[in-house]
């Protein structure tokens, strides 16, 4: 009878349902690099478009699975200039936002987020060099800048503490002279640390 019960428990354990991942725990924390290409696809040649590069730390709240996230990012586009000039544009920002679970499949190995955040920074325009090459004045200035952004993520776990991101954000910045709004997307690694 001993033994009978000893199979039964092995076959249970080998056909019965799989134990699923726990992830997206209150209190669990992760760090995400991301890259992104903004405003197009960005190529040496492009004059119009650009990068960029951030880094986040998030903290996962309640039983929801919704974060806050805490990060910086740096930003760089190009604004055409003549015939095949282009200016360069640097955004470096802090960011601090909420994000909300939106769907993860029963596995838990897709996880779907849209949020918003506050960012705050300072853009420098042409590393800060008014004359340009051709003798011109550029009028355009660094600035302090501010704004938001709204985004959606889509985070794919390769395991327990490693995920690929993908992400699409709508930035909306004020206090400068070139440009209210950026759109980019990109890619990322995402590590859980605890």
């Amino acid at each position: 009878m001993k033994k009978a019960m000893i199979i039964f428990a092995a076959m249970l354990s080998l056909f019965g349902g799989k134990a699923m991942a726990q992830r997206t725990l209150p209190g669990m924390k992760s760090v995400e690099v991301t890259a992104n290409m903004v405003d197009g696809f960005y190529t040496g040649s492009a004059r119009d478009c650009g990068y960029s590069f951030g880094v986040y730390y998030s903290v996962f709240k309640g039983n929801n699975a919704h974060e806050w996230t805490f990060g910086g990012e740096y930003l760089q586009t190009y604004k055409p200039y003549g015939e095949k000039g282009k200016i360069p544009v640097v955004e470096l920002t802090g960011e601090a936002g909420y994000n909300l679970h939106l769907y993860s499949n029963y596995s838990q190995f897709f996880h779907l987020y849209g949020g918003i955040s506050a960012l705050a920074g300072y853009e420098t325009v042409n590393w800060g060099k008014t004359l340009l090459s051709d003798g011109a004045t550029l009028h355009n200035s660094d600035a302090f800048i501010y704004g938001g952004a709204v985004n959606i993520q889509a985070d794919f776990y390769l395991s327990d503490r490693i995920a690929l991101t993908a992400n699409l954000k709508e930035r909306f910045i004020f206090g400068n002279s070139t440009g209210h709004c950026h759109f980019s997307y990109g890619l990322g690694i995402r590590i859980m640390m605890n």
